[in-house]
């Protein structure tokens, strides 16, 4: 009797551990734009996605099992989306989304309920006054992408520029970097005129930023929307130069801005260009890499910035949990806070777009080293050192 209850004790520990084992996956929650007005930057952070679970979907001897879902460009529908995932879906980590305020939205949810945010859109992050947030934001600040843009301005003698941009906190992000770079005495800012992401026409908008004479014209927008100030300027008559951000590099900006695009000049991450880089460049080989098995996955080229800002969030991911994982099991508050702990500690992680360095003083990772300009020429972007 003793022994078959030995027996018996010995076979439910066994299928005890062989259940925590098979229960022992890190759950990664990813949320983007797949429909909506920010489906044409969504997607491209869907396909850099899937390009990095096809580089690495297991870490330190665990599957990753990633879960999708798409929050419509909405961001209620973004805070529902992360609820879910945590509570339901059970995830160690929350990754996201495609537009600023979604993102936002989905930091509170991440910082209310204590699991780890990586947020691969540009959002402004505060640091609370106790404790730190449970996030870290893999683009380069919106101050940054900003700074080097004006900077080129100056730098090509230009010595005012008009600001049209969304009616949002992405459009409030790019005014407000531009004009804290006015007492460095960058360009001052003439005009600060706004839109909806949904409107469909900018004449009013365009016609008020002539007035002031700018001799250029910096675009607060993102994605296909960028291209309606432009267009509208060029119909007016406006004849000089624009200036934008990352947040036009993508083929419908492009598509859609047409004759009136060619010659714009954005901040973007070194991705964008890796094959135009100097080979001594930090970028090169993770980008090579990252560009081969983007093609592979996707049937095509990634001539954007925002898929990579995916990949690197999990570079990121990955190197935490790596360290995560010799302190907690994954789908426990424990492994939350280790990952969260291990996120901080990232340090020199050389990724497509920037050399991330974290800490619990700052949600941000990257400096100037995370950028260089690229000019539209003939369609495509050309690296302008």
């Amino acid at each position: 009797m003793k022994k078959k209850l030995a027996f018996t004790l010995t076979l439910l520990a066994g299928l005890s551990a062989t259940a925590m084992a098979a229960n022992a996956e890190i759950r990664v929650g990813f949320v983007t734009s797949l429909s909506g007005p920010g489906a044409s930057i969504g997607t491209l952070y869907d396909k850099g996605m899937k390009a990095a679970y096809a580089y690495q979907d297991e870490v330190g001897g665990e599957k990753i099992k990633l879960i999708k879902l798409d929050d419509g460009s909405d961001p209620a529908a973004a805070t529902q989306d992360a609820r879910k995932l945590i509570q339901q879906e059970k995830v160690d980590v929350l990754i996201g989304t495609a537009t600023a305020p979604s993102t936002t939205a989905m930091m509170s949810v991440a910082d209310e309920l204590h699991v780890p945010f990586i947020a691969v859109s540009p959002v402004k992050i505060k640091p609370p006054k106790n404790g730190h947030l449970w996030g870290v934001a893999v683009p380069q600040t919106p101050a940054l992408m900003v700074k080097v843009i004006v900077d080129r301005m100056a730098r090509e003698g230009i010595k005012n520029t008009g600001y049209i941009g969304f009616s949002d906190s992405w459009g409030d992000l790019v005014y407000e970097g531009a004009k804290a770079q006015e007492d460095n005495g960058d360009p001052k800012v003439t005009s600060n005129e706004r839109f909806a992401r949904t409107d469909t026409t900018v004449t009013a908008q365009a016609l008020k930023v002539m007035a002031t004479n700018p001799q250029a014209v910096l675009d607060g927008a993102s994605a296909t929307q960028a291209a309606l100030p432009l267009l509208e300027l060029r119909k007016r008559g406006y004849q000089g130069p624009f200036f934008g951000t990352p947040a036009m590099l993508n083929d419908d900006f492009i598509r859609v801005g047409g004759d009136a695009a060619e010659g714009v000049q954005v901040s973007a991450g070194p991705v964008v260009v890796t094959e135009q880089l100097p080979d001594d460049h930090f970028s090169k080989k993770i980008g090579t890499k990252f560009h081969e098995i983007y093609h592979k996955v996707n049937g095509g080229d990634a001539k954007d910035g925002f898929s990579g800002y995916s990949f690197d969030g999990w570079l990121i991911f990955l190197a935490a949990a790596e360290k995560a994982l010799d302190k907690a099991k994954p789908g426990t508050p424990e492994f939350h806070q280790a990952l969260m702990d291990a996120i901080y500690d990232i340090k020199d992680l050389k990724g497509v777009h920037a050399i991330y360095n974290f800490s619990q003083d700052s949600a941000y990772g990257v400096d100037e080293r995370s950028l260089v300009v690229v000019k539209l020429v003939d369609g495509k972007w050309v690296y302008q050192p």
